[in-house]
């Protein structure tokens, strides 16, 4: 078995279509603010990356959904795609947490009506904070409430903050509601927190702060089919566009075609059989069939262990066996 979650080539042009597209659940993705349906004007507006949609994003979207019920109008989410840093400072740009569809369901779960993926281009981030404001949120959004968190900045060089966003709210008859932050074991939770967790491999505390398990998608690419040959046929997950969890053996869900399965996931090299460059690769309890060439998406639950280098493929063997039944406990539980 081999795939990983990822929209490539064509497909991929297809997803940056600027067609409005519905998702699994009520929220619509559009790419565009021509023409929005008069329907997902008029409402109460937040503007954020929501990388990683996690408990922060969360209170907020709770305190959009307020707002817009206030005012009879859509709760409406407004991003940027792709991230600003990946125009301005290509090499400084955080590596993402979630895609724009799955950000885009994330939040939809939480109730918003529509989420506006705006094209990023430096014309854009040039708007200073008057004019943004007057551009985006007035003109184009007919906005009647806005809701940010405690640390929202917009316009060029980031000129404008909360006190400069309460002003232009004010003068413009909107209503403004600051969402406060959100506490995790005891500190504030942060898409930046997030990263340096999974980079550790610290998938469980990562979900005591998401909304969702933590997520990677990618196409399953053939590997060398050692796997099947000791009995645990893997699919080897590759061009994943999100940050990987640091290297170890996971307890997983995958999803095939929004079926899950339990999977045994591992991150890392082969060592046992002196391979050192890295890999993805996840067994998926009770599948039968190819995944050659097919979308994966991996939700990782649990880390179960480190990477370890085993004497001979027998005891390897007999690890992977533990690893299945964790697997197998923990996926039953989650």
């Amino acid at each position: 078995m081999a795939h990983e979650p990822g929209i490539l080539g064509d497909s991929l042009k297809r997803a940056k279509s600027l067609l409005p597209r519905p998702l699994s659940t009520a929220v619509i993705l559009f790419r565009s603010l021509d023409n929005l349906p008069d329907e997902f004007r008029h409402g109460a507006v937040t503007i954020g990356n929501f990388d990683g949609v996690h408990r922060g994003h969360a209170r907020l979207i709770e305190a959009l959904l307020t707002e817009a019920r206030a005012i009879g109008g859509p709760a409406v989410v407004f991003t940027l795609d792709p991230h600003p840093a990946s125009v301005l400072r290509p090499e400084e740009t955080p590596p993402s947490l979630s895609w724009i569809e799955r950000k885009a369901q994330l939040l939809g779960e939480l109730g918003v009506d529509a989420v506006i993926a705006y094209p990023t281009d430096r014309a854009l981030l040039e708007l200073d904070a008057q004019t943004f404001f007057d551009q985006i949120i007035i003109n184009r959004l007919a906005a009647r409430a806005m809701v940010e968190g405690p640390n929202f900045f917009f316009g060029h060089h980031r000129s404008g903050d909360l006190d400069v966003l309460a002003r232009l709210c004010r003068e413009a008859g909107l209503v403004l509601k600051v969402a406060r932050a959100m506490e995790c074991d005891g500190q504030i939770v942060s898409s930046s927190r997030v990263r340096r967790l999974v980079a550790a491999g610290a998938v469980e505390q990562v979900n005591r702060m998401l909304t969702q398990p933590y997520r990677i998608r990618g196409l399953v690419v053939p590997g060398k089919g050692r796997g099947r040959r000791l009995g645990y046929p893997t699919a080897n997950v590759s061009q994943t566009n999100t940050l990987l969890p640091g290297e170890g053996i996971y307890a997983g869900r995958a999803w095939i075609d929004a079926t899950p399965w339990p999977a045994a996931v591992s991150i890392g090299p082969n060592l046992t059989f002196d391979e050192n460059e890295p890999k993805v690769e996840a067994y998926l309890l009770g599948y039968e069939g190819t995944l050659y060439d097919r979308s994966i998406e991996v939700d990782f639950l649990a880390r179960l262990r480190d990477i370890e280098q085993f004497d001979d493929a027998e005891s390897l063997v007999a690890q992977m066996q533990r690893d299945v039944e964790a697997t197998q406990r923990i996926a039953a539980g989650n």
